[in-house]
């Protein structure tokens, strides 16, 4: 994809697209989490220069330049820029972790309607669907649904896309919480070959399964697990289920249900119960770990929100929407492969972190001879760290210098 495939300026003094792009993305990496907050970087010189930029868009250019974008233009750009991605991500064998979010709306945008929304259950929402690779750490597909969407609506077509887009890769595990679980997903996941581990709902049929189990083992103090095979009515065949209970006294913060069925019983009352079904044939215990490893997905969730604005940049029209939120999603991946492969440090530190590190650092340019030097405010400390980092693998049209 070029950038004369995407919506152009109508204007002979508008500004390149290429342009509109690069700042957005980078005001987002300096702090912007709604368009008004693009204004961060439109006086700041510095950038202007690195990026050559003429001049830096103001608010209103980006709002014009995605109430341009449809449900084809954002299609053609989503599979784009996740292709570019993983097509040149020599990583293979990914795990894939699906969730849901709620982004409460305030105003009349397309597609805010009521539904699930345990913070602001009066407020109109949207409820988009997001893929992570959990491995590296990268967003694999969005897509922004209405409001009054079940998790689980649109789910097979999101999934089919998703994979689409990972074409050359091998998908080894795909994890889902609970609101996925349903007959037409698990009948999906194993038409195509997918090994899968997808949380229960504690439905009545399912609690009873729980409530004879028998086959506890000890696997931790306060944490027993098992092992069953439950078949539902709808299902044209049984399923493996694994089931962990862990007890209130030696764990308190322990998550998951009790058994609604069961409130008065001395037994069940004392533990909080979570249910998994998988194809997978590992032991209970490692089935467990693996799908804990899911909950790496909401910490993203959370990340995408607080640091780059995830549900805070909205336009009245649906599908303009929903390009700005792409382009968030290609800020965060384009930061997540900076904090991987350049900063490559044990723990990933949040963009908010990044930013008054490696970012938010006083900087001017001065002309020295015929060249052109970036002067940067930094202590001797952390000179030969900074500069590493730009040295990285990486050719300026410019000199870097410490103030």
């Amino acid at each position: 994809m070029k950038c004369e495939d995407l919506p152009q300026p109508q204007s002979n003094r508008g500004h390149k697209v290429s342009t509109i792009l690069e700042a957005f993305i980078t005001s987002i990496w300096c702090g912007a989490n709604r368009f008004m907050h693009t204004e961060v970087t439109r006086h700041d010189a510095a950038l202007g220069t690195i990026f050559h930029w003429d001049v830096i868009p103001a608010q209103d250019t980006y709002k014009r330049f995605f109430n341009k974008f449809n449900q084809a233009t954002n299609q053609k750009v989503s599979d784009h820029f996740y292709s570019w991605i993983f097509d040149n991500f020599k990583f293979d064998n990914f795990t894939l972790d699906i969730d849901s979010s709620v982004m409460t709306r305030y105003g009349s945008q397309e597609g805010a309607k009521k539904g699930y929304n345990p913070s602001k259950k009066v407020r109109l929402s949207h409820h988009p669907l997001i893929a992570f690779v959990n491995d590296v750490k990268l967003v694999a597909n969005m897509w922004l649904r209405s409001g009054n969407s079940s998790s689980a609506n649109n789910f097979l077509s999101f999934l089919e896309d998703t994979l689409s887009k990972l074409k050359n890769k091998k998908i080894s595990l795909i994890r889902l919480d609970s609101g996925f679980f349903q007959k037409n997903i698990l009948d999906y996941l194993e038409k195509v070959s997918k090994n899968y581990i997808i949380a229960a709902k504690f439905n009545h049929p399912i609690q009873r399964i729980v409530d004879r189990s028998t086959n506890w083992v000890l696997l931790d103090d306060g944490i027993e697990i098992c092992e069953q095979t439950y078949q539902s009515e709808s299902w044209e065949k049984p399923r493996r289920m694994v089931v962990v209970r862990q007890k209130l006294k030696e764990r308190p913060n322990a998550p998951g249900k009790t058994l609604s069925l069961f409130p008065e019983d001395e037994i069940h009352k004392n533990y909080r119960y979570s249910a998994y079904f998988t194809n997978l044939d590992f032991a209970p215990a490692e089935i467990w770990r693996m799908y804990r490893g899911r909950g790496d997905a909401e910490n993203r969730i959370k990340e995408l929100k607080y640091d780059f604005g995830f549900d805070s940049f909205n336009l009245n029209g649906f599908f303009p929407t929903e390009a700005a939120l792409i382009f968030v999603m290609i800020a965060y991946n384009l930061m997540s492969l900076f904090r991987t492969f350049v900063l490559q440090e044990k723990t990933q530190k949040t963009l908010t972190t990044l930013r008054y590190r490696t970012f938010a650092i006083g900087a001017y340019f001065e002309k020295q001879n015929d060249r052109l030097v970036l002067k940067i405010a930094l202590n001797k400390k952390r000179r030969a760290w900074f500069s590493g980092l730009w040295n990285y693998h990486m050719i300026y049209p410019f000199e870097i210098s410490n103030a």
